[in-house]
């Protein structure tokens, strides 16, 4: 199997999947509902039309915005318990949807792989957040999948 490069010779990036898509579409989403508080339907439908989105990853990133705030002081609880010392409110924007969206994928009733859920919110943390971002979204969601391990909440197959 040939390796593909860029022209200066670098390793290329595989394609971005439609769940890759629709996590960021979602991310996106819930960043400006944090920042402005517009509705998230309009929200939704400004950036898939800007991103040309497809019908399937708008349809996901559905699910996972209309998840997330259905389930915010929950999966909010769960980011105070796991990162004690720096408050939800406090969070960089882009960190604290990050693990919202993360959190909600790991909690019961999905249907998203615990190692899946943290190494997509690794990498939007890697594209989208601060330098330390990555680092800390992996922390914060081991702790929590530990927790949610521990209370039986969520059980690892």
């Amino acid at each position: 199997m040939e390796t593909r490069t860029t022209p200066a010779g670098r390793r290329a990036k595989k394609p971005k999947t439609q769940q890759h898509r629709a996590r960021v579409l979602a991310l996106q989403v819930l960043y400006e509902v944090d920042v402005s508080g517009h509705p998230w339907r309009a929200s939704l439908a400004t950036h898939a039309e800007a991103t040309e989105s497809s019908d399937h990853v708008i349809e996901m990133a559905t699910a996972v915005v209309e998840g997330v705030l259905a389930s915010m002081s929950h999966i909010d609880e769960l980011i105070s318990i796991n990162a004690p010392m720096w408050p939800v409110n406090q969070l960089s924007l882009v960190d604290r949807n990050v693990l919202r969206l993360a959190i909600f994928e790991l909690l019961p009733g999905s249907d998203i792989p615990p190692k899946v859920a943290i190494n997509e919110a690794v990498e939007l943390a890697k594209e989208f957040g601060g330098a330390a971002s990555s680092r800390f979204v992996n922390g914060v969601l081991g702790a929590t999948l530990e927790g949610l391990d521990s209370t039986n909440e969520r059980s690892t197959d």
